[in-house]
């Protein structure tokens, strides 16, 4: 009889109104298949009624109680950063942090998002066309997935926001770490998706909880290739349309599952089957994700 103890491994996920995450479901079960003894918990702050002012003592508490990291989402990737000790590269140019790893006393903030929309666009995008790209939102996934963009080759990449002011700043930041001034904060949203190759929704518009489009569906024409980070429902209204019109799709589920992939080796420190956590993720939705 074996008295091998798995490596145990205590994981946790900060935002509001994330009951529905598949996360916890994805991480447990890969640790589960690698022999790790892999729990996830739930970090709500609409449930504890919080908010991001209770960053520092949920991070002091996570450090206290023995986590090796925690994955960070919707509304604190960027509120999240001032308490942190490090940010790998990446997250710093981001301006962005999904991940964050305790080791050796230290906080550090890594950036997941970036590489995992990265990964599922060359897979379900490919050969698409990336002069002009128009993005929804500028928030922090919003900046991870620009990011992405402009690394993929998207040679002008129109940002808007209902705060116009925050997509001017993520096209600054974006303008010193990309030559030639690529992106740009949008101002005629109809003007630039008339002329546009793709078109990227990361705002929260066509979650469950926020059901909606983040444009005018008349606006959508097949020529347009349209790509989301929400996963829940896996099938948004937009991509119901884009796919009514015969657009090219990707769902969120891609950003979802490759993002997981990593954070799930920087928390863990084993490497992750990303094979096997698309199985689970398309298990768990009940549906083939497109590609």
């Amino acid at each position: 009889m074996s008295t091998h103890t798995p490596k145990s491994v205590l994981a946790g996920l900060i935002g509001a109104g994330i009951q529905a995450s598949r996360t916890p479901a994805m991480h447990e079960r890969e640790g589960e298949a690698q022999g790790l003894r892999y729990v996830y918990q739930l970090i709500d702050l609409d449930v504890l009624q919080l908010d991001n002012n209770a960053l520092p003592d949920l991070l002091t508490a996570a450090e206290r109680m023995g986590f090796s990291g925690l994955n960070i989402t919707y509304p604190c990737k960027q509120a999240i950063m001032p308490w942190l000790d490090e940010l790998s590269d990446q997250a710093r140019g981001i301006g962005a942090v999904n991940t964050v790893i305790f080791r050796d006393g230290k906080r550090i903030g890594h950036n997941t998002d970036c590489s995992g929309f990265a990964e599922g666009f060359r897979r379900g995008l490919s050969g698409v066309a990336v002069q002009h790209v128009v993005q929804m939102g500028a928030g922090g996934a919003g900046s991870a997935v620009a990011y992405a963009l402009l690394s993929e080759g998207v040679h002008r990449l129109d940002i808007f926001d209902v705060d116009q002011a925050r997509a001017q700043s993520l096209a600054d930041n974006l303008n010193q770490h990309f030559a030639g001034s690529r992106a740009r904060a949008g101002t005629d949203l109809e003007a630039s998706l008339s002329k546009a190759d793709g078109l990227v929704n990361t705002t929260p518009m066509g979650m469950a909880k926020l059901p909606g489009m983040p444009v005018p569906a008349q606006w959508l024409r097949s020529e347009l290739w349209v790509a989301e980070i929400v996963y829940f429902p896996l099938q948004t209204e937009l991509l119901r349309h884009a796919r009514a019109l015969g657009c090219r799709t990707l769902d969120g589920g891609n950003m979802a599952v490759f993002q997981a992939v990593k954070a799930f080796e920087l928390i863990s420190g084993a490497s992750a089957d990303a094979s096997r956590l698309l199985a689970h993720f398309q298990e768990m939705n009940g549906q083939e994700m497109n590609g």
